[in-house]
């Protein structure tokens, strides 16, 4: 006997979400925070389901963040984009532009650069793989789940260039594979494979594939060619599909291995992973190259946001000579 639609109760609010972000392909840890923020509004107005409240509901929540919760912009930003994405993708409903939202105030930093001399003492702090992936993000400007989400197939060694697949904005861009890093690279890409070879005899050597590919390429997951170039050390399942897969290795230990490895150097500078793409970008600008040849290898939109870096180089005394000085 057929079961009437009718009959089959909804989806839950929030598995309409996580339905919703993953049609759209968004990352993982982009449905977790968006469904954490979600949850935290609807917690904060008294389990209100939210087509019964709009805008000022929206404003209240996020105004109490900013003010009592104190948080930083970006955060406040992140909360905002869960609600518009739940009004506007989930229930189908168009907000007017919420002005009146007290924002938490955006603080002009210029970022963190490490000088070449202090790059070099926190790589030689680093061993193995964090070495690679550190090499990587300031050899070639990756962001860290970049460098970490890259796929066998995306590195290029006879032409020196990784292709960065879905960067920030779902952009791909083309950026250069140091040669400094090419052949610990291979080396390292060779005990990969043979990981992979003893995964698959196992059973397993199945990857993650995006945009659904696994069913238009049912094999392609087990190739060679969409492995991770730095898998993790164990076997897991997915939180998604439920299946038992190989993913790559977390940032949060990269994380950990920097902050380690520039205390170690004694560099009394609040550096992280990040901050080598910072100082990629600097001290490229510092040998001389366009800043528009910076923001393609950046993959920067606005050349506006790569101009952050001619701030850094003019500050300092590299602009300015100081009147002591003269």
């Amino acid at each position: 006997m057929t079961e009437n639609p009718s009959s089959v109760p909804a989806p839950k609010l929030l598995d309409q979400v996580r339905g919703k972000i993953r049609l759209k392909h968004y990352s993982i840890r982009t449905e977790q925070s968006y469904v954490d923020w979600i949850r935290r509004y609807i917690l904060f107005h008294g389990k209100h389901h939210p087509k019964d409240m709009g805008a000022q509901e929206i404003e209240s929540f996020l105004t109490h963040l900013a003010v009592h919760g104190r948080v930083a912009a970006s955060t406040q930003n992140q909360a905002k984009s869960a609600l518009l994405f739940l009004y506007k993708e989930v229930l189908g409903l168009d907000l007017p532009w919420l002005d009146n939202v007290e924002r938490a105030k955006v603080p002009k930093r210029l970022p963190v650069v490490l000088t070449r001399d202090e790059v070099q003492a926190v790589l030689s702090r680093l061993d193995g793989t964090h070495w690679l992936i550190a090499g990587l993000l300031y050899g070639s400007g990756l962001r860290i789940m970049e460098c970490v989400r890259l796929r066998v197939k995306d590195v290029e060694f006879s032409r020196g260039e990784i292709l960065v697949r879905d960067g920030k904005g779902f952009k791909d861009r083309v950026t250069m594979l140091p040669s400094a890093v090419a052949a610990p690279l291979k080396t390292h890409l060779e005990r990969v494979r043979s990981l992979h070879q003893q995964d698959l005899a196992a059973g397993f050597g199945e990857v993650y594939l995006p945009y659904a590919l696994d069913k238009k390429y049912p094999s392609a997951g087990r190739d060679w060619a969409w492995q991770y170039v730095f898998p993790s050390a164990n076997l897991s399942e997915d939180p998604r599909e439920g299946k038992t897969r190989r993913h790559h290795i977390q940032d949060q230990a990269v994380q950990r291995a920097v902050k380690q490895a520039v205390r170690a150097a004694g560099i009394a500078k609040p550096a992280t992973p990040h901050t080598f793409r910072h100082s990629f970008a600097t001290h490229l600008l510092e040998g001389g190259y366009d800043i528009r040849t910076v923001q393609e290898l950046l993959g920067h939109s606005d050349v506006s946001t790569t101009m952050i870096y001619t701030h850094v180089l003019n500050k300092g005394g590299r602009g300015v000579v100081s009147p002591l000085d003269r």
